[in-house]
């Protein structure tokens, strides 16, 4: 069963976009930079035929995440739309505090795609992510990761 990704209407059109523009403009460019690469001889020692190459597959790689982001997304409500929630959802910010801890972090709970400058991103496949999901604010959760059971409280939920 595919994983379901989270996103906004605003990441899914930036999404379709990108896809757009690596399957048409990207595809074509990096056809160019491998055909001259090929003119310059020798493809087992050119450096530039090699990167090219590695490059394409970098997009190609792209191309197919984006495909299956696309095919398999759930868009999440506006933050105006939910701001009643009390629950860890996706597309909400959720701040934290580790046990043991003085300082109070906050992440966005959702797909990495939806990432922000300066805003850390918690999938909600990422163990701490299924513990957080549904939990309420004031609730202490626990998880595991790396072998280390870790307990963090939920301080708040916001928009």
């Amino acid at each position: 069963m595919p994983e379901i990704h989270h996103i906004s209407a605003e990441t899914r059109d930036r999404l379709q976009a990108e896809l757009i523009d690596l399957t048409g403009r990207g595809r074509i460019d990096i056809a160019a930079q491998i055909e001259a690469a090929r003119l310059l001889g020798d493809l087992s020692e050119n450096g530039d035929y090699h990167a090219a190459k590695e490059e394409q597959g970098k997009m190609e790689g792209r191309i197919m995440r984006l495909k299956a982001i696309l095919e398999n997304c759930e868009i999440v409500a506006d933050s105006e739309d939910r701001s009643g929630d009390s629950v860890v959802a996706p597309g909400l910010m959720v701040s934290i505090r580790f046990q043991g801890d003085d300082e109070v972090e906050q992440y966005l709970f959702g797909s990495i795609e939806e990432r922000r400058t300066g805003i850390e991103v918690v999938s909600p496949g990422s163990p701490m992510g299924q513990a957080l999901e549904g939990a309420r604010a004031g609730q202490t959760v626990t998880y595991e990761a790396n072998g280390n059971q870790l307990s963090i409280e939920i301080v708040a939920i916001e928009s």
